[in-house]
């Protein structure tokens, strides 16, 4: 899984909201395309929806566009492919990432979605990181499970290397 994919989209999902993309082009509406035109529009607070292609290369250039969207609270999904993402677009290419800024005739459309993605969220409805989607062997569990240090243990360290680092530069 790349390293800017926060969940998994489960493809009824993604294909819903490659549906919204397409009618907010084709009714109406304004959509932005490209990882520049994306992050404009998040950072100016105009993007409605954003969506990004899980297959990006290098995955580097993705890593802040989540972060943006969670900062703004704009929802966002993956799609599968750049491919699949380009061709919702309008695109004869493919594209790693599209957003759209006017609703057009999509306005239900995403509303949909953005339920959906809230019940995601929740953990209503099953959708388990990449990650986590590969089982393991019960024998690498325990194993793991015996390496791990106390629950807490981890967490407190880094809190505090924050807290002491904030403190030097006050």
């Amino acid at each position: 899984m790349a390293a800017f994919v926060k969940f998994e989209t489960p493809q009824a999902v993604a294909d819903k909201a490659m549906e919204a993309l397409e009618v907010a082009r084709t009714s109406g509406g304004k959509i932005k395309i490209g990882v520049n035109e994306v992050t404009k529009a998040i950072e100016r607070g105009k993007a409605k929806f954003v969506l990004m292609a899980e297959d990006v290369d290098p995955p580097e250039i993705m890593l802040h566009i989540p972060i943006l969207c969670s900062e703004k609270k704009i929802p966002f999904a993956y799609s599968k492919t750049k491919d699949e993402l380009g061709k919702a677009a309008g695109l004869k290419v493919s594209t790693s990432s599209a957003c759209i800024l006017e609703l057009g005739k999509a306005d239900k459309i995403v509303e949909d979605v953005q339920k959906e993605l809230a019940k995601l969220a929740k953990g209503e409805v099953s959708a388990a990181p990449k990650a986590e989607a590969t089982k393991k062997a019960p024998e690498e569990e325990k194993a793991e499970k015996k390496e791990a240090p106390a629950e807490g243990a981890e967490e407190e360290a880094p809190e505090e290397a924050e807290a002491e680092e904030a403190e030097k530069k006050e």
